[in-house]
This record gives C-alpha cells, structure tokens and sequence, in this order.
C-alpha cells in the first residue's frame, strides 16, 4: 500500500508540473503582453466568422484572428479619430463577403441552369469561381472533380464568399492576365500593400503557415481583374454552343480605357479608400510598427437594395455580420454612390410660347462605366417641370408602384438625344440579345448587345484596345455629345440630353428639375426566372417581395425661369458652410437683397425629414437628421424655388 502510495504521489507531482509548466507556456508573452491561451481566447470571444483549413486556404475566422476586432484597443484603430478601422468588422457585411450567399445570384444560378440543365457543371463552375473562389478553386488545385451547385449550401468555403485569401493569395505574375473567374493562386504566400523589410513575416507563419510579402497587384487594378472582366459562351435556344462569345461584364477593361488607368487612380482609390496611418496590422501586437497608408476595406459598390434585403434577413442567410456592420456598409454605399458617382448640369437654352428647351449635361466620375458590373443594373433620368404654383407641366422618368419606369417600351427603352414627350425616358443600361436578336436575361444564350448606352469614363474612345470587351451599342449616329466634347472629340465620359418640353401656352415661371436613379435589379429583369420555380428562385421572390424596391438617388440639379425665358440662376448667390457636415448643423447665407426662405428637406430617397429650420439675419440655420447620408434643401430664393445637395457625414 505505502508503495502504491508513493507511485501515485510520484505521478501527482509529475502531473502537476506538466500542467504547472503547460499553464506558464500557455501564458509566457508572445512576441507581446499576452500569451497563447490570453489571445487565443481574445479572438474566439464574439465571432461568428468560420474557421477552416483547407489544402491550400484558411477560411476568414482564421484571419480574424489578428486583423480583427482588437479587444486593447491598440491595434486597427485610426491615429486621426480614434475609430477602429479592422479589416473584418468592415468586410463581413459587404456583398464581397457575402458573394455566395447573395440571394439574386443563388436564384439566377439556379434559373441559368434549369433553363440548360446538361451544362449545370459548367455553369455552376464559371460562376462559383468567383462567387465562391476558395471552394471552387480548392478542388481545381486539389486535382479532385469541380465543386458543383450541389456542394454550395453545406461548403464552409464556399460560405466565406470572396474571402481574405480570394485577393490576397492571387499569384501577382497572373493576376491581369487571366479574366472570366480564371484565378491563380500561390499556395505558400500571402500578399500585401507593405514592402517586405516593413512586416514582421513571424507571426503570420506561426499563425496560419503562409508567408507574407509585398505584391504590386494588391495597390493596383490588377487583383480585381479576374473576376471582374467576365467573357461567357453563347449557346442558341436548343442549347447547343454556338462559337460566340459574349462579354457579360468588363469592368478592369472599361477601367483600362480611361484616363483613370493612366494616372494611377485604380479600383481601390475609391472602393478602399486609404487613410494616413500610422495603424497596426496585428490585434494584442502592440510593439509592431504602424502602417501607412492603410487602406479601409468598405469595399462599397452601388448595391444598397441587395445590402439591405441581405440584411433583412441575416438569419435565414446565415450571415456572420450584425446590423450595425450592414448600416456603416449601406452608409458607404449611398456616399460612393450620390458623392463620387455622378454630375449634373442642368441649363436653360431657349424659351417660347410653347416649348421650353433644356439641356441636361450627365458626367461620369466614376473609373468604369455607370452602372457597371452585372447587366441587370440601370440608371435613368427623371425630369420634371413645374409651374409657379408647384403643379407639373412635364414629367419623364416617374415610377409606378411596381418599380417600373412609366412609359418603359417593350422590350426596351431606346437612347434618346432629344426628349420631347413624357413616355420618353432615358434609361442607361446594358440589354442582351440572343441569336435571333431577341431581348435575353439568360447570360448563357446572349451572344450580341442590343443597347449598351451605359455612361462612359472620362477618356474612353472607341480606339482603344480593350474597345472589343467594351462596345457602344444602341446609341445612334446622330447623338453626336454622347462622350464627345464641343469639338466633338471622344473621351468627355459625358452624354448631352436635350429636352424639348411643350408648356402649352404657360407663359408664367417656371421650375425645371433632373434627378439620376440608379436600380440595380428591375422588375422586368426578373420576369424569365420568375417563370421557373425551385428553392432559390422562390426563395428570393419572397425576399424581394417584402423589400423596398425604391430606387436611389445619384444625382440631382434644378433651374427656375421667369416669364418668357427669363433665368433666374442662384449660382453663388447661396453659400452653405459647412458641407459635408459633421454634426449635421449647417448655416446657408446669402446677400442682404435676397430672400431666402426653407421649404422641405428631403433624404436621397425623396421622403421628408425635418431640418429644424432657424431664420438668421442674413442666414438660415438648418439641423439634419443624425443618420448619415446626402440630405436635398429646398428653398424659396427671391420667389423661385432652388434644390441644394447637403452630405451629412
């Protein structure tokens, strides 16, 4: 007994010491305060991001881990504001993030591969390699057979969308080089913005097993490319492949021609903005030197109708981010759209007794057609014309309640140059046809552009070499201001529209209004899918059904004129400081002779807010609402009414 006794008490000491020592280890600082258990626990704390090793990936949770959430507050946070600025918490509610989980494309996969179910695999393929990259990428480099449609609902891969290591992972001597969802990676290297002697490469090797370095192609265009320049085969209405190719969408090369490209502003000028830094990259590193410049990742593009059905239904989407993170992005979104998006000149060029003639001049700043991307996404232009009393003389481009433009033709709208009626609208937007010359919302069966008038950038001719992947179509011969300038040379990234407006003898003033709209997934889209059935097409009618389909303003300019053509412009005559607002408080001044006086104030959907409105001596004190966003003011200057644009930030 005295022996067992011993030898148990032998083991009891030896286990201590092995906890005792496994406990220190557990807690011996590394490469920091904290040790492996402390920051272990720090990352698991509150995530719902998925943690997954592959063959040659780790899943987003995984990099969460240090360039996430900093629970010290010391790492991820802007020196200028003190706003914590993580990769992560910016990420996750992006349509980036939720790439696979988007329900308009889970349905249109699904539409896409009903309509030819013998080429599900290749559908399913083409598609998943940049809506699901990690997953369908991992099986292609693994050598096993491709990840199917069947595989997409039980894949945490494929769950993780467009992860961190969809960009970062992208071999730089490929990425420009291959388009249409064609991706390569390099299995044992993560890249970066950073040079190489300015990062620690220890801990993300000890951490994850890659080895991080400088890429060029992370600070330029070139990342973005491969998915988002999209060549597809055309097959006719039996299904069977006819030689052709159609270009779905071309972004990167829209990119390419245009000054942009020539000047060093690439995709993540706008949609990662960068901030002066220093930041630390590391959560609970504390000791690493700070970066800079640091670039957010907001990833905002124009879609704020799928951000807020997605997060309208989180749940049943199995979306890891919360509300609040879907604000900040939906936020962002409306910002890039109305601030960085659009210009509108509106000008009065002549009047008689029964036809007033103006000239809406639209500018495209951003780096890429407007709209881009996905052919489902328009943007049109709504005109208005008041008389003194408020009641409308004309009125193109209004939306009935079921957010179809009143006067839309079948199939589809024409370009216009010159409006003159109201059933006349001009809508910029990408149209498909099929063999026959029909219009098509299948991509597999479109083989020609049967109007693609969409808003060119500045600088892009009909000479360049990408010209071939970025065709005009539709527009005629006779628009001659349709991306030229006075000199009618190309490359303006403008369209000049004329309205022709008939007052019917109004000889009185009057108020002449453009707004640009921007929709993204229009009712008519969706009338071929609609006509099949299956979990995901039904699934997305319903969410769509219970959404808000109101489209969103981009742009807006406004004129008065008095009797007989008389203009009465305000153009420095109002001064609004400041804008953008920061707390929401503006002052509007203006002369000693003139009258000012507030109207209404509208959010950038059109709805009433209140301004609390203060009249000053010489000045009128508004305060906006606290969410943040582009605010419309009206005034009442000296007897006209004026529209200003307020951002609210």
């Amino acid at each position: 007994m005295v022996g067992r006794r011993k030898t148990f008490l032998l083991f009891g000491v030896v286990a201590f010491v092995l906890l005792s020592g496994a406990w220190t280890e557990a807690n011996r600082p590394v490469r920091g305060p904290h040790g492996r258990l402390a920051l272990a626990l720090f990352r698991s704390v509150n995530d719902s991001l998925p943690v997954l090793r592959s063959d040659y990936f780790w899943t987003s949770g995984r990099c969460a881990g240090c360039h996430g959430r900093d629970l010290l507050g010391q790492a991820s946070i802007d020196p200028a504001n003190g706003q914590d600025v993580n990769v992560t918490s910016d990420w996750r509610s992006t349509l980036m993030a939720n790439s696979a989980r988007d329900p308009f494309f889970r349905a249109k996969l699904d539409h896409e591969v009903l309509v030819n179910p013998a080429h599900s695999e290749a559908l399913s393929n083409k598609c998943l390699s940049c809506h699901a990259p990690l997953a369908m990428h991992e099986e292609r480099m693994a050598g096993r057979p491709p990840f199917t449609l069947a595989m997409l609902d039980t894949s945490v891969l494929a769950s993780d969308g467009v992860s961190c290591l969809a960009c970062h992972m992208q071999s730089p001597e490929s990425a420009g080089r291959f388009f249409s969802g064609d991706l390569h990676f390099d299995s044992a290297h993560v890249y970066g913005p950073y040079a190489d002697d300015q990062i620690n490469p220890d801990i993300m090797q000890s951490f994850v097993g890659f080895t991080p370095g400088f890429g060029q192609h992370m600070v330029n265009s070139e990342v973005c490319a491969g998915c988002h320049t999209l060549v597809t085969q055309t097959v006719d209405l039996e299904g069977n492949f006819t030689g052709d190719e159609f270009v779905e969408q071309a972004t990167y090369h829209e990119w390419k021609n245009s000054v942009y490209s020539a000047n060093n502003v690439h995709c993540n000028t706008c949609h990662m903005p960068r901030i002066d830094g220093p930041v630390i990259l590391a959560a609970e590193y504390a000791f690493l030197p700070g970066q800079t410049p640091y670039g957010l990742h907001h990833l905002a593009g124009a879609n704020v109708h799928m951000l807020e059905i997605m997060k309208a239904n989180r749940e049943a989407l199995h979306i890891p981010a919360t509300e609040a993170q879907f604000d900040s992005t939906i936020a962002r979104t409306k910002a890039l759209l109305m601030e960085r998006t659009m210009d509108l000149d509106l000008e009065l060029v002549d009047r008689t007794a029964d036809t007033a003639f103006f000239d809406l001049r639209i500018a495209n700043r951003a780096g890429h057609r407007f709209p881009s991307g996905y052919p489902s996404r328009r943007a049109f232009v709504r005109f208005v014309v008041r008389d003194a009393d408020g009641d409308t003389v004309f009125a193109s481009g209004l939306m009935d309640d079921t957010y179809e433009v009143i006067g839309h033709d079948t199939p589809y709208e024409p370009h216009y140059d010159v409006i003159r009626r109201p059933e006349e609208v001009q809508i910029y937007e990408l149209v498909m046809g099929d063999v026959n010359g029909q219009t098509t919302t299948v991509l597999e069966r479109a083989k020609d552009p049967l109007k693609d008038n969409r808003l060119v950038p500045l600088g892009f001719t009909t000479t360049h070499p990408s010209y071939d992947s970025t065709l005009i179509a539709g527009v005629p011969a006779s628009d001659l201001d349709f991306n030229r300038d006075m000199f009618a040379i190309e490359g303006s990234g403008t369209d000049i529209l004329h309205y022709h407006i008939p007052v019917s003898g109004v000889t009185g003033a009057l108020h002449a209004t453009a707004r640009i709209y921007y929709q993204p997934i229009p009712p008519a889209w969706n009338a071929e899918m609609f006509a099949f059935n299956s979990a995901r097409i039904d699934t997305f009618r319903t969410m769509l059904s219970q959404s808000d389909g109101s489209t969103i303003l981009v742009a807006a300019d406004s004129i008065g004129l008095g009797p007989l053509g008389v203009e009465e412009r305000t153009a420095g005559r109002l001064s609004i400081l400041p804008n953008p607002t920061m707390d929401g408080t503006i002052e509007i001044r203006y002369a000693a002779t003139d009258r000012v006086t507030f109207v209404a104030a509208y959010d950038a959907r059109g709805r009433a807010v209140d301004a609390r409105p203060e009249q000053r001596d010489r000045s009128l004190r508004l305060v906006l609402p606290e969410a943040v966003g582009v605010y419309l003011i009206h005034l009442r200057v000296n007897g006209q009414l004026v529209l200003e644009r307020v951002v609210r930030r």
